[in-house]
């Protein structure tokens, strides 16, 4: 390739870190899990299993191969829409497709949070993220663990205790959480710890991330949910740059 050449060289390396793209100067970091038969499933030791299907292929005669799948809405890497956990909101529509672009896309920091320890007020102090940021990604126990590469579904995973909740919420400007197991909240405090971060429908949640080797540190986080009306969640695609 000469100078002149537009086309843009991406390298792919594979590993069992999140995917990286670079083309020497910006690199892409996709921090979205595949989604496999073997994906841990909330409550279930079998994982998501068979989830897509042929209806109609090239093999069997026809003109194009088509299939179809089925999924939960909060497969994998997904967001979590103010529906998910309150009634009204289910009523009044505000669904994945009400969720804010411009909050799932931006700066963004990426923390660290201590081993062996739940997100709580305690640990949310301790971390220091100063007013004026709005998207942060939790990096946790779970991706050491490598919990979201396990089948079966582990109940003992990191997440936020409800008083680490209202912390975020009276301490920062968080608008974007997202973390590295497929629940935000501990295990025990599922509804609590949600109702806290969705009842104001200003901070959008992302669960099941892949920060395997992602380092703390400040990227840009493009996060892109399909524009599903009636769901209370949807499998996105999200991806940093540095």
């Amino acid at each position: 390739m000469n100078n002149n050449n537009t086309l843009l060289l991406l390298f792919c390396i594979l590993s069992s870190s999140a995917v990286v793209y670079s083309d020497g100067n910006a690199k892409i970091f996709d921090i979205t899990h595949k989604i496999t038969s073997q994906l841990p499933t909330f409550n279930s030791q079998k994982g998501l299993g068979h989830f897509i299907w042929l209806v109609s292929s090239i093999k069997n005669g026809s003109m194009a191969n088509e299939s179809e799948f089925k999924l939960g809405t909060h497969t994998g890497t997904h967001v979590d829409a103010p529906s998910h956990f309150f009634q009204k909101y289910y009523e009044e529509g505000f669904d994945v497709s009400t969720l804010s672009l411009q909050t799932l896309t931006g700066p963004v920091l990426v923390v660290d949070v201590p081993r062996n320890k739940n997100i709580t007020a305690e640990v949310m102090k301790s971390l220091n993220i100063p007013r004026g940021v709005h998207p942060v990604l939790f990096k946790t126990l779970n991706t050491d663990r490598r919990l979201m590469h396990r089948r079966e579904f582990a109940s003992d995973f990191t997440g936020f205790k409800k008083d680490g909740a209202q912390w975020l919420v009276d301490n920062t400007d968080i608008k974007l959480v997202g973390i590295d197991y497929l629940s935000i909240s501990a295990y025990v405090d599922a509804a609590p710890t949600h109702h806290i971060l969705l009842k104001s429908r200003e901070i959008v949640i992302v669960e099941g991330l892949n920060l395997d080797g992602i380092k703390p540190g400040k990227y840009t986080v493009h996060c892109l949910p399909l524009r599903m009306v009636g769901a209370d969640g949807c499998p996105t695609r999200c991806i940093l740059t540095a």
